[in-house]
Parts: C-alpha cells; sequence; structure tokens
C-alpha cells in the first residue's frame, strides 16, 4: 500500500536524520526521550553526542517557547545510545495536532520501541509540592483533537488503539527502582492534558480533580497517543513545578516553571540516566 502524502512526510525525515546521525554507529537505539522545559541540559549531558536543530530537518515543526532548544541528539548515557527531542512543539503554539506529534512518528518509523516523556506540569493533588517528580500512571485528554483522527495510518498502527494500559507499568517499575536507589521518592498520579497557553482557572482546576487529576499540563498526551498507535511503550514523568491555579494563593509564571525546573533539574537527571541504562537491561 502506497503511504499516505501525511506518512512519506515522516518517512523523508527519518531517511534524512537516519543518514546524518545513525549511519555512523552500528547499533540502532531503541530508547528515545521528550525532554520538557528546562530539561535540554540532559541531551548535552550524553557523550558521543551529535544534534540536528529541528530546522535542518525536511517536515519537522519548530518551536518557539523559551526552554526547548528544538534539537534531535542522539549519543549515549553510559553504554546505551539514546535519542532526544531537545524539546518540543505544543499545540498553543499554533501547530496542527499532527504537526505537534510529528517527531513521535518519526521516532517510531526510526525503529524506536520505547519512549520517555517529560513535563513540567502544576500539582492538583493537595499533597504534592513544587520539586515533587510524579510517575504518570494514567491520563485525561478531553481539550485536544486526538491526532489520530483522519485516515488511519495502518501500514504503523491499528484503527482504534487501545489506551488501557498507554504507561508501561514494567517501565515504572523500572524508574521506581532507580529512584529508591537515589534515596528519593517518586509520586504516582493521573496527568491531565489542557491547550494552554493560559493557564487553568481555578474553577477548571476544581473540575479537574474531580475528575481525578494529580497533575496539569499543556503536552505529553497527544504525544503518548502516536506512540501507543505506533507500539511503543511509554513511561511518563512530571516535574511539580507550582501548585495548580486557586491552590497557592501566588499567580502563576513560565518563569516560576523554569525557576523550578531548575531547582529539580539535578534529581530528575539522575532518575532519566539510571532509568535509560536499566531499561535498556529489559531486552
Amino acid at each position: 500500500m502506497t503511504p499516505t502524502p501525511y506518512l512519506q512526510t515522516v518517512i523523508q525525515a527519518a531517511d534524512f536524520l537516519s543518514k546524518r546521525l545513525m549511519a555512523k554507529f552500528p547499533e540502532k537505539p531503541r530508547l528515545a526521550l521528550i525532554l520538557g522545559s528546562g530539561l535540554g541540559e540532559f541531551a548535552d549531558s550524553l557523550t558521543e553526542r551529535i544534534a540536528v536543530p529541528f530546522s535542518a530537518v525536511p517536515h519537522f515543526p519548530q518551536s518557539s517557547v523559551t526552554g526547548h532548544s528544538g534539537n534531535v541528539v542522539l549519543g549515549r548515557i553510559g553504554s546505551v545510545w539514546v535519542l532526544c527531542l531537545q524539546g518540543r512543539v505544543h499545540y498553543y503554539e499554533g501547530h496542527d495536532i499532527r504537526a505537534v506529534t510529528f517527531p513521535v512518528r518519526v521516532l517510531g518509523i526510526l525503529g524506536i520501541r520505547r519512549l520517555i516523556v517529560t513535563n513540567a506540569s502544576g500539582g492538583i493533588n493537595p499533597r504534592f509540592r513544587p520539586g515533587d517528580l510524579m510517575l504518570i500512571r494514567d491520563h485525561i485528554s478531553l481539550f485536544y483533537p486526538n491526532p489520530l483522527i483522519g485516515s488511519n495510518e495502518a501500514s504503523v498502527g491499528p484503527r482504534f488503539p487501545d489506551m488501557s494500559a498507554a504507561y508501561s507499568e514494567p517501565l515504572r517499575q523500572v524508574a521506581r527502582h532507580c529512584a529508591r536507589r537515589l534515596k528519593f521518592s517518586l509520586k504516582e498520579g493521573v496527568y491531565v492534558s489542557v491547550t494552554g497557553p493560559s493557564y487553568e482557572s481555578p474553577a477548571e482546576i476544581r473540575m479537574l480533580k474531580r475528575l481525578g487529576a494529580d497533575a496539569v499540563g499543556m503536552s505529553t498526551v497527544p504525544e503518548v497517543i502516536v506512540a501507543r498507535h505506533m507500539g511503543m511503550e511509554c513511561l511518563g514523568i512530571s516535574n511539580i513545578t507550582n501548585p495548580a491555579a486557586g491552590i497557592s494563593k501566588r499567580p502563576l509564571s513560565h518563569a516560576e516553571v523554569l525557576e523550578a525546573g531548575e531547582r529539580v533539574k539535578p534529581r530528575l537527571m539522575a532518575l532519566l540516566a539510571a532509568t535509560c541504562e536499566q531499561v535498556s537491561e529489559l531486552d
């Protein structure tokens, strides 16, 4: 079957990255990370790294948000080769939802089988504090158009993919083990994705709390839906950077998100490094 025009652009981008990043390496990476606000430094810490700007990759969307560098990076963490998206694009930047998830499609075509997705989020659960890390157990998505709307890319996934285990329990077990070894605790909960870019109102947060959400952000869920459509195992980690609207009397700002991200960055980077190495042993 001839690929759809959209899938043809995905294949072109994947072919470009394969030649630029992977041609020199006999072992292709099977693990990738999407690094959220302020976490691009993790990709900079990789050894033998090669970076390609999003702007150089055919058809790749461009990020305009502070804290998102916009590079595809191949490198090693310990003995494990990984691909990193150093930043992401968001629906609120004006991108079509299929453009938002285009990089994940490219990862799938490149042979990525496991995806670790990170984000900065606001804490809805009153027990959460800024600086906590939350493993995503499940998600709620009521506010985005589903990225699978339209003709199905049948060659890469089913028409009606199952989302009952969107976030892999075996991968969460690895992350829990690594956190215990690093001697810090992990929260777990449900992440709800909203479009932004305005922060949520206190009334919206009360509604989301009643729906069972523990944290709220403006990314991740569309990426995970597409990753699961392509058969990837997913692990999600939220950095709780601030209390959600109405829980604290302080006004919300992106500067606060980035500042809080800086404080927790050493722990999150250590967790990501340990988890990447342990995940590779599952094969």
